[in-house]
């Protein structure tokens, strides 16, 4: 497939862009362009909101007022995001940027760009000398980046503004880990071993050129995601559930390991769809409903499970790069409210759990009031929890690394 023009892609992203500063996720808006476009399209709008709140900083410096049309102010920030990572494209850029414009923008497009040229070394040390337009975080998340982690927050926060890693997981019933990364070596993709069945990819790629994929040789999942099964140890035979399912990569990881009796919840019916289909691609088979896990006297039937997955949803803190609307759309509230929901889920868990059964609560969050914190009130609610220690730690938090995301798992077992 040939490269759109890339007015085309600037325009598109642009429309990516508009829909979230108007407080809506991008998905929709990608899902509805034009296939060809597609692709180049999402990597503008990702690497613009990734870098939004610099963008945002120099817009403003750049106009004498406030632009009233939602789409030039995108066009112009993602145009904005590409000049400072691509100057060896200032010329190309500046005109497709002119051409993707409105016509009664156009001179107004050309005239903030060329003033961003004329003016850059100068913006740029402005834009490097404040908070939010250096680390390209909100001020509140910054904020709570430096109370959890004092010394980590601003790798943590630059690690947030990369492109995120490719990483498969080989489906071991259906291949070995090493004959699937033979295969992919004959064809000429490169990837980096990093467990016995995780595979880096060296450079991202569609999973439509990954060999195998449609059959169900390997599914993409983040390595820091892949930890959640085998750290729940499912063994065969086993009542399990998987309480937050969509989009099933942990319920398909946990049938990959074991033949359990798993039960799959979802609250929303389609993304319910996607686990069921997911799972027949994989060849593997589970109950799936749509139902609220914080709601249990609507799917529970009264048998305990010997294992539970809470996979709780949260502010997605730890997955930004992955999803850099989050860092736009969020706002301080959400987090106390995020905590709240999982607090609820975890009381409707836990009579559910079987005696001497174990429950993994999982998080990609980065917050401690979603994770340690959550966890710590828990016990204090529950004395028969006890926690299980995780690599000679009460908990595990994994932080963002060039080869996986930011997630939070800790192990309680029920009393016997």
């Amino acid at each position: 497939m040939r490269n759109p023009p890339l007015a085309s892609a600037l325009a598109a992203a642009a429309r990516a862009v508009a829909a979230v500063l108007a407080g809506h996720t991008p998905e929709a808006t990608l899902a509805a362009l034009d296939p060809a476009v597609r692709p180049a399209a999402r990597d503008l709008a990702f690497q613009t909101l990734r870098d939004h709140g610099r963008g945002d900083f120099l817009l403003a410096r750049l106009l004498a007022r406030p632009l009233a049309d939602p789409h030039v102010r995108a066009l112009l920030l993602v145009a904005l995001a590409r000049l400072e990572r691509r100057p060896e494209q200032v010329h190309t850029l500046v005109d497709q940027a002119v051409s993707a414009a409105p016509a009664r923008f156009k001179a107004l497009i050309n005239a903030v760009l060329r003033n961003f040229l004329r003016r850059r070394e100068v913006l740029i040390a402005a834009a490097d000398a404040d908070a939010v337009a250096h680390w390209r975080h909100p001020a509140w998340w910054l904020e709570r980046l430096q109370a959890d982690f004092p010394a980590e927050w601003r790798a943590i926060a630059a690690a947030g503004n990369d492109h995120p890693p490719q990483c498969l997981r080989v489906n071991r019933r259906r291949i070995a880990g090493a004959d699937f990364a033979g295969q992919l070596t004959a064809a000429g993709i490169a990837v980096r071993a990093l467990d016995a069945t995780a595979l880096l990819v060296e450079r991202p790629l569609p999973v439509e050129r990954l060999p195998g994929f449609a059959e169900g040789l390997c599914s993409v999942q983040d390595w820091g995601a892949q930890q959640a099964a085998p750290l729940l140890a499912p063994r065969v035979g086993m009542r399990v559930l998987d309480a937050c399912a969509a989009p099933g990569g942990k319920t398909a990881h946990l049938l990959e390991l074991a033949e359990v009796e798993l039960l799959a919840l979802e609250q929303d019916a389609r993304r319910a769809r996607r686990i069921e289909s997911n799972l027949a691609r994989l060849g593997l088979s589970a109950t799936v409903r749509v139902a609220d896990a914080a709601r249990s006297q609507s799917w529970w039937d009264g048998r305990p499970f010997e294992r539970i997955l809470a996979d709780v949803p949260c502010s997605a803190s730890g997955v930004a790069r992955r999803h850099p609307d989050a860092k736009w759309l969020r706002r301080a509230a959400d987090v106390a409210a995020f905590a709240q929901a999982q607090a609820a889920i975890l009381e409707a868990l836990w009579p559910t759990l079987a005696a001497g059964g174990r429950m993994l609560y999982c998080t990609c969050s980065l917050f401690a009031v979603e994770n340690a914190g959550q966890v710590g009130a828990f016990e204090q609610r529950h004395p028969d929890a006890r926690r299980v220690p995780i690599r000679n730690a009460p908990d595990l938090q994994l932080l963002p690394t060039p080869v996986h995301d930011g997630f939070y798992f800790a192990l309680l077992e029920k009393a016997a």
